[in-house]
């Protein structure tokens, strides 16, 4: 996915705070995920204050609305 001059990444790695397990993941173009089980420990992940999905508080790459520079799910 492109926008302007920026290419979006999609892929993201989350890591779980609890444990330290990761894993690589899908991001949704258009939504949030507010809500990410680890496959380790079962530990659920929310996001941080501040942050609109756990993407950006425990990924590698923050979420595509927010790359693009859009306010996510407002």
């Amino acid at each position: 996915m492109k926008t302007s001059n920026h290419t979006i990444i999609l892929i993201s790695e989350i890591t779980c705070p609890e444990c330290g397990y990761k894993k690589s993941g899908l991001m949704p173009e258009d939504a949030c995920v507010y809500f990410y089980k680890c496959g380790n420990c079962g530990k659920l992940l929310k996001p941080k204050e501040g942050d609109c999905c756990v993407y950006c508080s425990y990924g590698s790459v923050k979420c595509p609305p927010v790359q693009s520079g859009n306010s996510c799910c407002t």
